[in-house]
């Protein structure tokens, strides 16, 4: 039997010897690449915290020693060290989530996945275990993968190192990365510390006179070494990042070096107070695709060849991202004025192309959304049209920024979120879902969601024509998929995607919503109800157009992939409201609650927001039997077309 089929829980660990710790190390490293391989996922995290994650559960008592892993997705050997060996559907409906998740194990404590959170986590929790007499409680935060570029790990700092009796360790997954290299000054004296020829040196002859001299003295080394860690430390000056923090500081220490990552653990733990063990990774350590992959080194996979690493996933159409990259350097050739940003995502937002061709006007300023957005209300103000790429679920975290920097000094800033809507495997706080509530409460915003590729060149285009106010432009993740062409354009830009001569209902459709608004269209027609579909392209401020269209129809159907409440129907129905119009909205969308992992088609049809479904539901409205009520027919029209209802299906 493996050794690895033997750990149910990490107290299994503690039977193991140190050479078979090694021995389990890599079979985790076989495993991961096999399994995930399978279901795609984030591979090359992972296979870097191996053996960091092993001496963790081995010196630490998890549950009664907190671990908060920062970011989450560099906890599947966590997963299997915890008990949860079965990836076979990892980040699939009713399989492993691809992050920390509390409903599978009491070790999981901490769900979200967005960096930089972890030592405020680990301050309130320490704070907690202190002041309820539980002083011999340890709280861990793994921090890695670029979390330290965010602001909040350096608030929580500030506070953690002004109460030092707490037992409370920072272990710093220093890889040089995020999704690509980690950017800023902090990155680079990182960097520093890893390949300074004073501190490896120093330590290799040490390490060398003392293997020189046999077993005692190498088992004396061994015992020292700690110690020794931290005289290389202060010999080549690592500790002068952390110097005005008063922290501890152990390193940095190999994190592939199981005797080393287990002794300086001890260490840190027998400390008594805040400390930091920093730690030196390899991303993608001992799986060579993933090693010399130089575009992110296998952040994030999706079903590949385990042998080669090559992709196994059948290309289909070109993805939003892609579409997104190449019009906004085709734009940016044109318009010198342009200028990129994002947050540690520069290939993930498709703004590496531009990067490359023009290296000085794209700007990537770590995990730090709120500084980002800040600072494009500058770039702003100084004549620049800064374009900001972030993922949706990520705009959240600089709401203030858009509302007060932005907003607020009408700045020509547009904001460009990939990811919207549903996700699918990445789960709840990867959902970009809460972008339309959120941001069409922000005064002078315009928000536009593009139906298809084509529609996503023009209205960037149009975003980056407004100066003297934010613009949003959002897409899903995945392919662009069909072009949906307008039967008419009205004069403020909405568009016709089908007419009915009658004008029984009015289907409002965000974004690619097209195509479920079409469908269900097409099967109203069945039934002898008249719809029209239009795509309003810029959905806030609700164009005035669609307030006269829904006066002339029955009712109105928004569709949208946002949540309902707060959502783009809401704002709907408020016009029309404000305008007089007493056609009754029906507003579709997502509910108000954190949606589990799985594919955006089975998301889609737990929440009821399929073709079918809304079809159903809208028959019932016509018929007077479901509110919202359709408005009755106008005098002209007494016919009721071929509407009946079996079973409560409409036949």
């Amino acid at each position: 039997m493996s050794l690895l089929k033997t750990i149910t829980g990490p107290r299994d660990l503690d039977r193991l010897s140190r050479g078979e710790l090694v021995l389990l190390a890599a079979e985790i490293r076989g495993f991961l690449v096999s399994e995930v391989s399978k279901t795609g996922g984030h591979l090359g995290p992972n296979l870097g915290v191996v053996e960091m994650t092993i001496a963790i559960h081995r010196i630490f008592e998890s549950p009664r020693d907190a671990i908060v892993f920062d970011t989450g997705h560099q906890s599947y050997v966590h997963k299997l060290l915890t008990g949860r060996q079965d990836f076979s559907g990892l980040r699939q409906q009713d399989g492993l989530a691809g992050y920390p998740q509390r409903s599978e194990s009491v070790h999981d404590i901490v769900e979200s996945s967005h960096a930089s959170s972890s030592l405020s986590w680990a301050d309130g929790i320490s704070r907690a275990f202190e002041m309820t007499g539980q002083s011999d409680r340890h709280v861990i935060a793994v921090v890695g993968d670029g979390a330290l570029t965010g602001g909040m790990t350096w608030e929580a700092l500030n506070n953690i190192s002004d109460d030092n009796t707490r037992r409370l360790i920072i272990v710093v997954n220093d890889n040089g990365r995020s999704y690509a290299p980690t950017i800023g000054g902090m990155a680079r004296f990182l960097n520093t510390v890893r390949t300074r020829s004073s501190y490896h040196a120093a330590y290799l002859s040490s390490r060398r006179a003392f293997d020189n001299m046999g077993a005692p003295a190498r088992a004396f080394f061994r015992g020292v070494r700690g110690g020794l860690h931290g005289f290389l430390a202060r010999f080549s000056n690592n500790e002068a990042l952390y110097s005005n923090l008063d922290i501890k500081y152990i390193g940095p220490v190999d994190g592939h070096d199981m005797e080393a990552m287990l002794e300086a653990l001890q260490q840190a733990k027998n400390y008594g107070a805040p400390v930091i063990v920093h730690t030196i990774t390899q991303k993608g350590k001992g799986y060579d695709p993933a090693m010399q992959d130089t575009a992110d080194q296998f952040h994030a996979v999706g079903q590949i060849d385990p042998e080669t690493g090559e992709s196994t996933e059948t290309p289909g159409a070109p993805s939003w991202t892609s579409v997104f990259s190449d019009e906004l350097l085709n734009l940016a050739t044109g318009n010198p004025r342009i200028v990129g940003i994002t947050a540690a995502m520069l290939r993930p937002t498709g703004l590496h192309r531009m990067a490359e061709r023009f290296p000085n006007r794209v700007h990537d300023v770590g995990i730090a959304e709120q500084h980002a957005v800040a600072s494009a209300a500058g770039l702003a103000f100084g004549g620049l049209h800064p374009v900001v790429a972030l993922y949706a679920t990520f705009i959240n975290r600089a709401f203030d920024q858009v509302l007060m920097d932005v907003a607020l000094h009408k700045a020509g800033v547009t904001f460009v979120l990939d990811r919207a809507g549903v996700t699918g495997p990445d789960g709840p706080s990867h959902h970009g879902i809460w972008d339309l509530a959120i941001l069409q409460v922000v005064p002078g915003i315009r928000l536009a969601a593009p139906r298809d590729s084509t529609r996503l060149r023009e209205e960037l285009g149009e975003a980056i024509a407004v100066e003297d106010a934010p613009t949003v432009l959002r897409f899903p993740k995945g392919s662009t998929g069909v072009e949906f062409d307008a039967v008419a354009r009205l004069d403020d830009g909405v568009d016709v995607l089908l007419e009915s001569a009658q004008k029984d209902v009015l289907i409002v459709t965000v974004g690619p919503m097209a195509a479920m608004g079409l469908d269900v269209a097409r099967r109203l027609s069945a039934q002898g109800i008249g719809a029209t579909v239009i795509d309003p392209r810029w959905v806030v401020p609700v164009p005035r157009s669609l307030i006269g269209l829904a006066a002339e129809h029955r009712l109105v159907v928004s569709i949208e992939d946002g949540i309902r409440v707060g959502g783009i129907g809401t704002r709907i129905r408020q016009d029309l409201r404000e305008a007089g119009v007493d056609t009754a909205v029906t507003e579709l969308g997502l509910p108000d609650e954190f949606l589990a992992h799985g594919t955006r088609a089975e998301i889609l049809e737990r929440v009821g927001l399929t073709p079918q479904h809304i079809a159903r539901d809208v028959v019932a409205m016509v018929l007077g039997s479901k509110l919202p009520h359709a408005r009755p027919l106008p005098a002209d029209r007494t016919d009721t077309g071929s509407i009946t209802m079996r079973g409560g299906r409409a036949e």
